[in-house]
């Protein structure tokens, strides 16, 4: 059934890539059909994070807030055969699907249920937003529950009290955790984990709240020494200067790490840098993490003012699915027949 499903979704993406890609895509594509027709399990899907990190293979991660977004990511290519490689599941399009504010209103069990329902229909790897992953208590059984799972990732941030979405920048006020504090929550994180392949990363907020490179580079030094396997720097500039100041002199020293020190980049608003230019600097791992939420709403939304505006939805059927295509696109076929 999912082989079928995946057969019928690949087909919707279809147009996005050329035909030019095609032969230099036959052979993966049979791989690729060969894997999703034994699908995958937790303990193989968790270890393919860090096996892509170890091989040098740059991680681009998109965020999926359902089982039909993880499907259209497992699927879509691009142009020349280009493909997402990993998911991020993202606290604030988690929080927005249900219509309430990313301040981790949305508690750890329903942020699973998420979880479940992409992890179900994919096989890739996932990396799991972690807000600030609450008490060292708590994060504890957060780690072991999504460990168990099969995700492969958890970022947590340096921050506390209520939570402001970092995008807001100094317009709210931001407010980082004690350093000692947070090392002892990554710490506990890291006791707290069964195998070798799961991976926590420390979410460095200095630059967005802004308290400058040199607290940003000195955290990040703090997380490696409590046991974190990478770190996530994030900035809300629009230029990525701030973001290529911080990794030429993190790369300075993530070395003294063996087979940790990895960086994760996330880069919404300066978003004018490419992906390899980034894994130049020395990232490896880019997350786009909000875009396919931001794009599905202005689309609903414009159906919908047509809908009011004619009287009628004809005049928006040139912006949708056609109805076969929507019956169709999840294949109900059981395996029964």
């Amino acid at each position: 059934m999912l082989l079928r499903t995946r057969t019928r979704v690949r087909a919707a993406c279809a147009s996005a890539v050329a035909p030019a890609a095609a032969a230099s895509g036959f052979a993966r594509h049979a791989q690729l059909q060969a894997r999703w027709a034994h699908g995958t399990t937790a303990d193989k899907r968790r270890a393919t994070l860090k096996h892509m990190i170890r091989q040098g293979e740059l991680v681009r991660a998109i965020e999926c807030h359902s089982g039909l977004t993880g499907l259209l990511v497992e699927e879509v290519r691009g142009a020349n055969g280009e493909r997402f490689n990993a998911t991020w599941s993202s606290s604030l399009t988690s929080s927005t699907t249900k219509g309430k504010p990313d301040i981790e209103t949305i508690n750890t069990s329903d942020r699973i249920g998420i979880v479940q329902d992409v992890l179900e229909v994919t096989t890739l790897p996932m990396i799991y937003d972690g807000d600030t992953g609450g008490l060292p208590e708590l994060f504890h059984f957060t780690v072991r529950s999504l460990e168990r799972l099969g995700v492969s990732a958890c970022i947590i941030e340096d921050k506390s009290g209520l939570k402001q979405n970092s995008l807001f920048g100094t317009d709210r006020r931001q407010q980082l955790e004690d350093i000692d504090s947070f090392c002892a929550k990554i710490a506990a994180g890291k006791r707290a984990q069964v195998t070798d392949d799961f991976m926590i990363f420390a979410r460095m907020e200095s630059l967005i709240a802004g308290w400058g490179q040199e607290e940003a580079l000195k955290r990040s030094r703090a997380a490696l020494e409590a046991g974190a396997d990478g770190i996530m720097i994030h900035s809300k500039e629009k230029s990525p200067d701030e973001i290529l100041e911080f990794l030429s002199e993190y790369n300075r020293f993530r070395g003294e790490y063996p087979d940790r020190g990895h960086v994760v980049v996330v880069p919404t608003t300066y978003n004018s840098i490419t992906e390899r230019d980034l894994q130049q600097a020395g990232a490896n791992i880019v997350i786009h993490a909000n875009q396919l939420l931001r794009a599905a709403f202005p689309a609903m939304q414009r159906t919908a003012e047509s809908i009011l505006n004619h009287g009628r939805s004809k005049e928006a059927d040139s912006e949708l699915m056609s109805v076969k295509q929507i019956l169709t696109l999840i294949d109900d076929n059981t395996g029964l027949r």
